[in-house]
């Protein structure tokens, strides 16, 4: 097939005429950051010395090293969904494939070693994505409603399973709702650089420790899990986007039927693509009940599988927007692990001020009343920040829901999906 049969030229938004989608480039993107260090920075030198340990917190490198470990499994669980929808196949089941992965992996895992339990965990979620393969591409089941079987059969299927697996080892540690302990996986540390930028942090300079937080726990105890994870991010970028499996697949996704035409194997490409998602959903259930709490619990994904899919849809079906998307939600995660109350509060002014300078920016381009419901928000968390001490805890859990709806809102008015995006497709309805 001839690299020209592409269909991704057009870059339409639907709802909003033809101009193409708007793109965070990655300067942009560092660009923000620094800006929003150097206000951070600012802010500290002007409060209390107890404020000053909130805010210090904000780029430590132990929430940085938290905020990372989180946004591992929701990054997982969204580069899944990007590998479905790319190919035009919804995959609301990704919960379900995670769950399946936390199971598979950890059974496996503790009887004979975490990388054995990683295989199984891998193989568990393939296995839910080729289910909602047959269902929604050989029948042409509704892409919703095979989704949501899927996150009932999963949760139904494993409950059952750790009845009769793991209830019989209690004298090692197993019940019905958790299985045995799993021995770790390895974690890297960089030699030398870690402790430098510790011994920077521990200054408490303007900027440099900031900067030093960040850097530290992004060098520090990471787990060879993680790296493979970040590895697989960049891999599917370039699998999708400079192979041509990459633009076959994503012509399935745009208009089957011309992809046909040219000679491509649509229902072969769907169902490679789904289940890789499958794989991947169930690499990131691996990554929790393995890395995060060495055991398999009973509901531990805690709805990731939803919020990956957020975190794809904040990065517009593309990789590097996924990643920060994940990067954002498992910071929100990782607040409540870490002192989150003093933490959050310390960040709304830091949100409001940002807000402040995107209300500033309406206005200058004459978008008067989104510049006016800006404004409106910055006064109000001013208002919230001046008037408490801290956030209360309940509300700090809830802080990556919350975060995922924002997002969820904010970002709908410019998003570009796949143009066949559960679409039903039949095999030659094209000649």
């Amino acid at each position: 097939m001839s690299a020209t049969v592409t269909t991704t030229k057009s870059t339409s938004t639907p709802g909003k005429g033809n101009g193409p989608a708007s793109r965070m480039s990655l300067g942009k993107v560092l660009l923000i950051v620094a800006g929003a260090l150097v206000a951070l920075s600012v802010l500290r030198a002007f409060v209390d010395a107890a404020q000053q340990a909130d805010f210090d917190r904000v780029t430590s490198s132990g929430q940085i090293a938290a905020a990372l470990s989180m946004a591992v499994p929701i990054g997982l669980a969204g580069l899944g969904g990007l590998w479905s929808e790319r190919a035009g196949v919804v995959n609301i089941g990704l919960e379900g494939m995670m769950i399946l992965g936390t199971f598979f992996g950890a059974w496996a895992g503790y009887q004979t070693n975490p990388w054995v339990g990683v295989l199984a965990g891998v193989l568990g979620g393939a296995v839910g994505g080729l289910v909602h393969a047959v269902a929604t591409v050989t029948f042409g089941v509704d892409h919703i409603i095979s989704g949501v079987a899927m996150n009932i059969l999963a949760l139904g299927a494993t409950t059952y399973l750790a009845k009769r697996w793991f209830e019989p080892l209690g004298d090692i540690g197993g019940s019905p709702k958790n299985s045995p302990q799993v021995d770790p996986i390895q974690t890297f540390t960089v030699p030398g650089l870690s402790d430098w930028l510790a011994d920077l942090e521990n200054h408490h300079w303007f900027l440099v420790s900031d900067v030093a937080g960040i850097l530290g726990g992004l060098v520090t105890d990471i787990s060879a899990l993680t790296v493979v994870s970040i590895l697989l991010v960049v891999g599917s970028f370039f699998a999708l986007w400079r192979t041509s499996f990459g633009l076959r697949l994503r012509s399935c996704g745009e208009n089957p039927t011309a992809a046909e035409s040219l000679g491509v194997n649509v229902y072969l490409y769907k169902y490679a693509a789904v289940v890789i998602s499958g794989a991947l959903a169930g690499l990131g259930g691996v990554f929790l009940a393995l890395v995060r709490s060495h055991i398999y619990n009973e509901g531990q994904t805690g709805g990731r599988g939803y919020i990956g899919l957020a975190a794809m849809l904040f990065g517009n079906w593309r990789p590097g927007g996924l990643a920060m998307g994940a990067g954002l939600f498992g910071y929100s995660d990782a607040l409540q692990l870490r002192n989150g109350g003093a933490t959050v509060h310390a960040l709304l002014i830091l949100v409001a001020l940002g807000l402040a300078a995107l209300a500033a920016w309406r206005i200058v381009r004459k978008s008067y009343v989104a510049g006016a419901v800006s404004g409106a928000a910055a006064v109000a968390l001013l208002l919230w920040y001046a008037l408490t001490d801290t956030v209360p805890n309940d509300l700090v859990s809830a802080t990556p829901y919350i975060v995922t709806l924002l997002v969820m809102g904010l970002a709908s008015q410019r998003l570009r999906m796949p143009k066949a995006n559960n679409r039903p497709y039949r095999k030659g309805q094209g000649t």
